[in-house]
């Protein structure tokens, strides 16, 4: 019995795939490579090149694999854009999920963990913000998102199938081996584009809006180490398996750092000043989002290994510098800072 990964070529995705490989489960990495990349599939996994919402694929990936769980990572995951091209976050993200959990459906997978966001939110009233708080999402993105939780939930409710959307606070960091990490075109993390300015790699951090109401007017974010990240899905798996309820659950440390904390931090590392450009806010962005991580590590027993910001511009500065070595930069053009 295989596990599917879709978006397993991706940031995110590859180190799940890294962590389900180093205790042996069998892999099925689903990916188109519009934002991953072959080489950052894991030695061990099955590759198959096609997209998440096509269902005769899927069909046959299921079936041939005997697929009996999936981890649905694979989407769009740039806020602004969203803003700007709604449709295709829509198709990207909640049509391409429906099909996938159709398939699901029609094949008897009835284990789902499912990538979704603290962007389902919004503006939280309180910060931390807890899995009781009613969602407002602020962008299309955000909805996206909570439009797939709510068919996973009806489709639990009227099936033998259960599910744990993990809603990600701010991702960062690298496998501390360099086995893989963030080599996404275009990407947005904060941490990565103030390692790669403080590397010379690009000439400046641009930060989008210093007038929030935040201790220092920058947005504060909660951010978690991408390899926590993998650990709180193979945690939800094995709650699943030994007959978990599901449901919805924070992946987050419980603690923010602003926009300035990042780059002080990332400064201390790198032992270098970052040239700074400020910029005006960006379309949904948000002052401040904070996540209560009570119930995961209440309910699945997730704990973290990497809870420290330092440990995590650490480890997202060294694989700046192996992409470096590998001479790889055009892949990794850092195009602003939330």
């Amino acid at each position: 019995m295989a596990i599917l990964v879709t978006g397993g070529a991706g940031y995110i995705g590859s180190h799940i795939a890294l962590r389900l490989r180093e205790r042996n489960e069998p892999v099925v990495v689903l990916d188109n490579l519009t934002t991953g990349f072959r080489q950052a599939v894991p030695e061990g996994c099955e590759f198959v090149f096609g997209d998440a919402g096509a269902p005769g694929l899927l069909d046959r990936i299921i079936s041939d694999f005997t697929i009996d769980a999936v981890m649905h990572v694979a989407g769009s995951a740039v806020l602004p854009d969203s803003v700007s091209d709604p449709l295709a976050y829509y198709r990207n993200n909640t049509s391409a999920s429906r099909t996938l959990i159709e398939a699901c459906v029609r094949h008897n997978v009835r284990h789902f963990i499912f990538s979704s966001t603290a962007a389902v939110y919004g503006i939280p009233k309180l910060n931390p913000v807890s899995e009781a708080a009613e969602p407002h999402p602020a962008s299309p993105y955000g909805r996206s998102k909570l439009m797939t939780e709510w068919m996973l939930a009806d489709t639990a409710h009227a099936h033998k199938f259960r599910y744990a959307a993990l809603r990600y606070f701010n991702v960062a960091g690298a496998d501390p081996e360099m086995r893989t990490g963030q080599s996404t075109a275009r990407a947005t993390n904060l941490i990565k584009a103030a390692v790669r300015a403080a590397i010379g790699a690009v000439p400046q951090l641009t930060i989008y809006g210093t007038d929030y109401p935040t201790p220092d007017g920058t947005g504060v974010r909660d951010f978690i180490h991408v390899m926590d990240l993998a650990d709180a899905h193979l945690r939800a798996l094995d709650a699943l398996r030994g007959g978990y309820a599901g449901g919805v659950l924070n992946v987050g440390y419980g603690r923010g750092y602003s926009v300035l904390d990042v780059v002080k931090a990332v400064e201390a590392e790198a032992g270098a000043r970052i040239a700074i450009r400020t910029a005006p806010r960006r379309p949904g962005d948000l002052a401040e989002v904070i996540a209560d991580a009570t119930r995961i590590r209440e309910e699945i027993g997730w704990t973290p290994r990497f809870n420290d910001l330092r440990t995590i511009v650490r480890h997202a500065l060294a694989w700046e510098r192996h992409l470096q070595h590998l001479n790889m930069p055009e892949l990794l053009p850092a195009i602003g800072a939330r």
